[in-house]
């Protein structure tokens, strides 16, 4: 199955494709290098990276479990070295929380209307 690129799942990616189909810019992924030792790729003349398939799936439930389900970098870390770094897409309903990665709270943990009416009020504030 290809992706939206036309490139087979199976292809390697480069830097500048894998930040463009997760949202984020490059230099977030060479950060994520940096903190996640499991993230790998193949890096070739001029330190090109090449992104494996497996690299791939790590940097996508990387950027789901900081964007989407609250975790923090270190609370990833603790994850994925409690894991042993899989790097397979875990069904979403059951990715557990390790009771040492709740230093931040979740998102669905606030009460978002709330929140949203005091930013209002704030915004109101500061405007008049």
């Amino acid at each position: 199955m290809a992706d939206s690129s036309g490139k087979s799942d199976q292809a390697f990616r480069t830097i500048s494709e894998l930040a463009a189909e997760l949202g984020v810019p490059q230099h977030i992924l060479r950060y994520w290098e940096t903190r996640f030792p499991q993230l790998k790729p193949l890096q070739r003349a001029g330190n090109r990276r090449y992104y494996r398939p497996a690299d791939v799936a790590l940097a996508r439930r990387i950027h789901r479990l900081l964007n989407q389900d609250g975790y923090t970098v270190r609370g990833v870390q603790q994850l994925l070295a409690k894991e042993g770094g899989a790097a397979e897409e875990a069904p979403q309903s059951s990715v557990q929380m390790p009771a040492q990665a709740t230093a931040a709270p979740r998102l669905q943990d606030f009460p978002v209307e709330q929140l949203r009416t005091i930013r209002n009020l704030l915004a109101d504030a500061i405007a008049h």
